[in-house]
């Protein structure tokens, strides 16, 4: 068999509430470590295993406004220049998320596979993964839609699943006609299914031709193409990224692609995937894949632990003791700490869900914000001051920008600046500092070779991220 070209689209939506305080809507879980053995995000691990397989091209990246600078430098990181990056406005579920990396891809290749993939699934095995995936090309490019069914380990009522008409042989690697899709299930009906070898776990993974996909999408809901085109055919380009219109892609039917395509289609193949996955999706999920201490206990961080069995405990800024606790999660950051029963660790999301109606910021928002030149962490803060701590890359600046309501002082801790304040600029080294009166117009460079660090004193009536307006700007933020 001859295999034309395979495009992976890796979806970055998402703002994994299930594992706060350490992912948030700000810096969600896709773009983490979690320290899971692997110096690598989830989204970077997604890509290096997926550029393993054969005929592979790098990858569509759908992403959202927010979170574009972060998946273009962790991409960076790994030296991938990504096919494209297009930004969703807002959230639409994957059905327009695919439609549209397919109408893309058919701008780049005459027919391509495309690999659909989330950004946060973690997979042991990569050997077995891509084996499987290779299998799926011979029914994709048969016009087949492939779904990647996981081999249940236990009665798992967290997740979809799939019921094939034949039952799956993990060792033969055969695909399957698919019955019917199944929401999540109690727990009496998950017990019944993992007896049965034509019920899988919902992977979420999907391979097909592009315009395969096209076609039944069009099928089975015609207004999703429709807007999807328009969306994309303004051609809103911004540096490396590219925007979809928002009005048009705002009428695009809010479904996923299990709904709008995969349960109604008679095209529909599953072949078995076991290989170590995990979707990652909760504390508890981390603590069952991570390696343990000889009391059941992963510990990370600075963590004193006596008496204590069974649980997850992480530490990420302040000492963390424990005594005759079992079976709990503890995950402490610089401004918020959670705690909870190991059992009931997919309620976390709720709790975000309280933060959020409550207007509680540290639901959604970290303490370290990323941006395109590095991050800003806020140290302290009072009524009328602000205390942040600013890390900007090597050769990397920030925009040229004035405040309404605040004046700032900059005191260099390491590294090497170049300041420009309205008509001058200095070179100033550790220990150097600055002052910029309120309404200055100013920016600073890294003029260095190490990363320049800054502490910076907010003084002021409003002390809001939105007090900002530029003149100049590398990373095209500057609204017309």
């Amino acid at each position: 068999m001859t295999v034309e070209v395979i495009l992976p689209v890796i979806l970055c939506g998402g703002s994994g509430s299930r594992l706060w305080p350490l992912s948030r809507k700000s810096f969600p879980k896709q773009f983490l470590t979690l320290n899971l053995t692997n110096n690598k995000s989830l989204l970077q691990r997604t890509q290096i295993r997926t550029s393993k397989i054969k005929n592979i091209e790098n990858p569509i990246l759908i992403c959202n406004e927010e979170h574009r600078f972060i998946a273009a430098e962790q991409m960076r990181e790994i030296n991938v220049v990504p096919s494209s990056i297009i930004l969703e406005p807002f959230g639409r579920n994957t059905a327009p998320a695919i439609a549209i990396a397919a109408l893309k891809a058919l701008e780049i290749y005459e027919d391509p596979n495309l690999l659909i993939l989330s950004s946060d699934h973690l997979i042991n095995e990569e050997d077995k993964y891509i084996d499987v995936i290779e299998k799926g090309l011979e029914y994709s490019e048969d016009g087949k839609l492939v779904t990647f069914g996981i081999v249940p380990r236990s009665p798992e009522t967290g997740y979809g699943y799939i019921k094939s008409v034949e039952k799956l042989n993990n060792d033969k690697l055969k695909g399957s006609a698919i019955e019917c899709f199944i929401e999540k299930p109690d727990k009496i009906k998950a017990l019944s299914f993992i007896k049965d070898t034509r019920f899988t776990w919902n992977s979420g993974i999907f391979l097909f031709k592009a315009n395969s996909i096209l076609r039944e999408i069009q099928e089975f809901s015609p207004e999703i193409v429709k807007y999807s085109k328009l969306a994309l055919n303004r051609k809103l380009f911004d540096l490396d990224f590219q925007r979809l219109e928002e009005d048009f892609f705002r009428k695009c039917p809010d479904i996923s692609i299990d709904v709008g395509v995969m349960e109604k289609t008679k095209n529909g193949i599953v072949l078995p995937l076991d290989a170590g996955w995990s979707d990652i999706g909760s504390w508890d999920t981390i603590w069952n894949i991570s390696q343990k201490d000889s009391n059941g206990n992963v510990i990370e961080g600075n963590v004193v632990a006596k008496n204590t069995n069974n649980s997850f405990l992480s530490s990420h800024n302040r000492l963390v003791t424990t005594i005759g606790l079992t079976d709990l999660i503890v995950v402490e950051t610089s401004d918020a700490i959670l705690v909870a029963n190991k059992k009931e660790s997919q309620e976390v999301k709720n709790i975000v869900k309280i933060l959020k109606e409550k207007g509680i910021d540290e639901g959604e928002e970290n303490q370290k914000i990323f941006r395109p030149w590095g991050n800003y962490e806020t140290l302290l803060q009072e009524n009328g001051w602000k205390l942040k701590l600013i890390t900007v890359k090597v050769g990397e600046r920030l925009s040229l920008q004035k405040h309404k309501y605040r004046a700032e002082n900059w005191v260099i801790v390491s590294g090497t600046a170049k300041v420009e304040i309205d008509d001058t600029e200095r070179i100033l080294e550790k220990n150097q500092s600055c002052y910029i009166p309120l309404g200055a117009k100013h920016r600073l460079f890294n003029w260095g070779e190490i990363d320049l660090k800054i502490i910076e004193v907010q003084i002021g009536s409003y002390l809001g991220e939105d007090d900002i307006e530029r003149f100049d700007d590398k990373y095209g933020r500057i609204l017309n």
